[in-house]
């Protein structure tokens, strides 16, 4: 993509940097700071991102309104050149996954009964950004209703990763995170209810935030015909980004009381208290027989932990005073009831089951989260994989929990991906995903940090920390 002119004809810009497609891949944090400079400039940022989607294979950005982000855009600019600014976000252009609705721009959900869905109103989450100063130009790709962990639909097709094309970015924010790592936007909003921003971040190398159940809010998901009203449990909204900084920056503009609850609650976010690595507390939980792991993911964090303990950490191979087998059936009976609105009744009803066993499960699960938040008073972090395993080739045949994924000396099931990412969502905690190097593969991969409940600025300083010493973002090849 071309710059969009010479400087000269805009005094306003004459210092300017000329943006090309490294400068895409810069940070969220970078670029608001280069945008707040006026080392370049939101009209700039927004046609190079443009150009990329138009160019792009991954299938990532499946829906774009050029015409009303150049609006805005042109808006961010001309304030800037006034000295005014919006917000940590100012003139930043973005995608929003496509299970998230955005006033004036189709909302699909991956479902064809909503080809034509336009909603009149923004999430609140997606509210929040545009008042942070983001410029949402397009939508990022799903599987239908958000309900697995590759990203295909009827509408779309399938999505690719950008670290090789005949692999699976994962899901259901598939399509967000093979756009931030191809930068094709500066960052994402994403959902999670089972792995649905972690798994993403880690089968295509980049940064994800679960935040705490509660601390985003969630109305405006599509998970059905007519969604959109009601939070679904389990189910929150974070960020995709390049950097743990932009987590924190995202998770600063992101947390925040509903609409509803707004006139009487605030939030105000713990700080982190890391400073280092030196004498941080972390339990390393990296297998159990409930729970395989393929052996070349778990090399890679074998060498994590290796090099954390040489930096000075305290690094102690410890696991959470709970049966992993009884946590993830609880999860298994609270996500079926969670995802049964989207289901036909035959399945759903069986499914959700009555509400005297939803409560059962609510007192079983509480007690959990108290078993964990009382050994969580000593430890700071626990690190932990991600799913099973790396990404795995296109298995779009089939449905859901019927696909076999390969691993070393076997194969397991599809449905046992949200295994580990799921028995922390069950249990309301944040956990942010790091970037922490490749298998012998070349195959990006990444580990959870995990943390007590609503201490996520301390999951994603970890998470920054342990980037820094083992991997980080890289740009995909050709990308």
């Amino acid at each position: 993509m071309s710059p969009s002119g010479p400087c000269a004809a805009h005094p306003e810009r004459a210092s300017m940097i000329v943006v090309t497609d490294d400068v895409a891949t810069w940070t969220a944090t970078r670029l608001a700071r280069a945008v707040r400079d006026r080392e370049t400039g939101s009209r700039e940022l927004l046609e190079v991102y443009l150009g990329r989607v138009a160019s792009s294979e991954l299938d990532a950005v499946v829906t774009v309104d050029a015409e009303r982000a150049r609006a805005e855009a042109a808006a961010c600019a001309d304030e800037t050149a006034r000295g005014h600014s919006r917000g940590p976000l100012h003139g930043l252009p973005i995608t929003v996954k496509d299970a998230i609705e955005v006033a004036g721009m189709r909302c699909t959900g991956g479902a064809t009964e909503l080809s034509e869905h336009v909603p009149d109103a923004d999430a609140p989450a997606v509210a929040r950004l545009r008042e942070a100063g983001a410029v949402v130009f397009g939508r990022t790709n799903v599987p239908r209703f958000s309900v697995e962990l590759q990203t295909t639909n009827e509408l779309f097709g399938t999505t690719s990763n950008p670290w090789d094309l005949a692999r699976t970015p994962g899901g259901s924010s598939g399509g967000a995170a093979a756009a931030v790592a191809a930068g094709l936007t500066a960052f994402e909003l994403g959902t999670d209810i089972g792995g649905s921003i972690r798994v993403p971040s880690h089968f295509c190398g980049v940064f994800g935030l679960k935040p705490s159940f509660g601390l985003v809010p969630t109305s405006g998901y599509l998970d059905q015909v007519g969604g959109g009203a009601v939070e679904a449990d389990i189910n929150v909204f974070g960020p995709l980004a390049r950097g743990a900084d932009d987590l924190d920056l995202l998770l600063r503009v992101l947390a925040a009381p509903s609409p509803r609850r707004s006139p009487a609650w605030r939030v105000e976010l713990p700080e982190p208290r890391v400073t280092g690595l030196r004498d941080l507390r972390v339990a390393l939980w990296s297998e159990h027989p409930a729970l395989p792991v393929d052996p070349a993911y778990a090399a890679v964090l074998r060498g994590v932990a290796d090099r954390l303990a040489g930096a000075g950490a305290r690094v102690a191979e410890a696991q959470p005073p709970v049966d992993p087998a009884e946590q993830l059936g609880l999860y298994q009976q609270l996500l079926a009831a969670a995802v049964s609105p989207s289901l036909p009744d035959e399945l759903a009803v069986p499914m959700a089951g009555g509400h005297r066993e939803w409560l059962r499960a609510q007192a079983a699960r509480a007690a959990m989260t108290g078993a964990w938040a009382r050994w969580f008073a000593d430890v700071d972090v626990l690190l932990c994989p991600v799913t099973f395993t790396t990404a795995f080739a296109h298995a779009t045949q089939g449905r859901f929990g019927t696909r076999m994924i390969p691993i070393e000396g076997g194969e397991l099931s599809d449905a046992r991906l949200v295994d580990w990412p799921g028995m922390i969502g069950l249990l309301e905690l944040p956990s942010a995903v790091a970037p922490v190097g490749t298998t012998a593969a070349g195959l990006p991969a990444g580990v959870q940090v995990v943390a007590p409940y609503l201490q996520d600025r301390r999951a994603v300083a970890v998470a920054g920390l342990v980037a820094d010493l083992c991997g980080g973002y890289r740009r995909p090849p050709h990308h």
